[in-house]
This record gives C-alpha cells, sequence and structure tokens, in this order.
C-alpha cells in the first residue's frame, strides 16, 4: 500500500508483482475502490507488475476540491500522473466502467504510453447524461446511502444477489464509504462525455468485454466500442451485469489473462 501525490492530492495505490515485469494499470469503476479487482490480481501477478489504485475521491484517494475538478480527461491525466511519480514509462491499462471510460481517452491522449487496453463493461458515451446529473444532486442532499439499492441492482444480476447476500453486502459497504464529492464529481464526468473520436484514434491492441445482462454499459455500447477501435477484440460474458469482476471474476479473469499474455508476447 502507498500514498503518492499526483498533482494537487494524494493517491492511494498498490503494486504487486515482480518488480522487473510489465506494468499493468487497473481502474476502478464508480462507486468502487481497488479491491474491484482483488479476484483478478493474483493471476495477472504472475506475469504483470500489477498497478491498482483508487480513483479520485474514491477508496482512500482524496476528492480533489470542486466538483468541476472532474473530467474524464482530468482522471486520465491522474493515471499518467500517478506512472509519472512512480518513473513508469509505458503500462498496459485494463479499466471497469468509468475506468474502461479513462482508458479510451488514454489510449487517444498517450498512444506512446499505452502498449495494451481492455475496456471492460464500459462505453463511448452514456445514453442518458440527465440521470447521472440527478444522480449526483440525490447523492449530494442525501448521501450514498440513499442509491446504494438501486446502485446493487445495476451492478449484478438478481440471480446474483440473491444467491450471494454477503456480497451485496460488502459491495454496498464499498459504495457508500466513497466520498460524496468523489462520487458525484464522477456523475458529472460521466454526463458530459462523449468518446467517439477518442475510440476511432486508440492504435494499441485493444480488448472489449461486456456482460450479456449488463444496464448501466449494455452490449451495444460494447460493440459499437468493438466496431470503432481498429482491430478490437470483443467479448461477451453471459449470465453478467456490470460488475464482472465481481459476478463472473473467473470468466473475466480468463479474458484478461489470455489477452494480456498474447500482447506481452507480440511485445
Amino acid at each position: 500500500m502507498a500514498f503518492v501525490r499526483t498533482g494537487s492530492f494524494v493517491t492511494h495505490c498498490e503494486a504487486i508483482g515482480k518488480s522487473d515485469a510489465p506494468v499493468l494499470v487497473l481502474g476502478n469503476s464508480l462507486g468502487t475502490d481497488m479491491h474491484l479487482w482483488d479476484a483478478q490480481v493474483p493471476a495477472l501477478a504472475a506475469r504483470f507488475r500489477v498497478l491498482r489504485y483508487d480513483m479520485r475521491g474514491h477508496g482512500l484517494t482524496e476528492a480533489p476540491a470542486g466538483i468541476d475538478a472532474y473530467t474524464i480527461d482530468d482522471l486520465a491525466g491522474d493515471v499518467l500522473a500517478l506512472a509519472d511519480a512512480l518513473e513508469i514509462e509505458r503500462f498496459h491499462y485494463c479499466g471497469l466502467s468509468i475506468g474502461g471510460m479513462v482508458g479510451q481517452r488514454l489510449g487517444a491522449r498517450a498512444p506512446a504510453r499505452v502498449r495494451a487496453l481492455a475496456l471492460c463493461n464500459t462505453a463511448m458515451t452514456v445514453a442518458a447524461p440527465q440521470v447521472y446529473r440527478d444522480r449526483a444532486d440525490a447523492v449530494r442532499k442525501s448521501g450514498l446511502a440513499a442509491i446504494a439499492d438501486a446502485v446493487l441492482e445495476r451492478w449484478f444480476t438478481p440471480k446474483f444477489l440473491a444467491a450471494n447476500p454477503d456480497a451485496a453486502r460488502g459491495m454496498r459497504t464499498m459504495l457508500t464509504r466513497n466520498t460524496v464529492a468523489g462520487y458525484a464529481g464522477c456523475c458529472f464526468a460521466l454526463a458530459a462525455m462523449d468518446l467517439t473520436a477518442d475510440a476511432r484514434r486508440i492504435a494499441c491492441p485493444t480488448l472489449v468485454v461486456a456482460g450479456a445482462e449488463d444496464q448501466a454499459t449494455p452490449l451495444a455500447a460494447a460493440r459499437a466500442i468493438a466496431a470503432a477501435v481498429k482491430g478490437a477484440k470483443l467479448v461477451e460474458i453471459p449470465d453478467c451485469a456490470h460488475i464482472s469482476a465481481v459476478e463472473r471474476p473467473a470468466a473475466l479473469t480468463a479474458a484478461l489473462t489470455e489477452f494480456f499474455a498474447a500482447t506481452a508476447v507480440a511485445a
């Protein structure tokens, strides 16, 4: 565990794996933290130096002042600032949901630094931007607990929630312990984003992963990314909603390890 200054705030991060291995950065989703990737880290760390971090205002990372301090470009800049602080020139990147949106921006903004991208349960735009503005207003007024049940229903299938009540409670706790400022700010970043041009500029090897029952970023959104990014590979996971890293960990881990192992050999 480490705390690293990235610009005006301090980022919480953790690096696991051999110090001389290629670096793979893991970006969390809206409302989660670096523990989103607990099931994937052991397999990925066998080949990579896995660097996972808490997005601004999430987990143990500070929240910059002001909701205007949150755009997808800002969040991508945080990854580059973290890499700079740790003296990492080039890296692979994997992000889920807003983490995948950050990945798209990174691929377009810093092509010389990004070796390969995995974009999980994500999209180039959101279908209803006002929904995220309203959600930001709701949490600023009533706190994260006020939206927690509704968020869990979008994160997971009803089958998963019924069969895994303890995991559901744990994920609810993860959500509600983030800062209101961080969550609301990221909601505004989502509402304002359009990564269509960015996706078309991505030139590195790219994997797109979708949950077949994802309501937040549906299959159509993943297929659109795969069509926009030249040569992208698309993997669709059945019986899976939005948080594939938790609902279908083995399937996601298999897709990621196969993809990154192939890109590492090709590099």
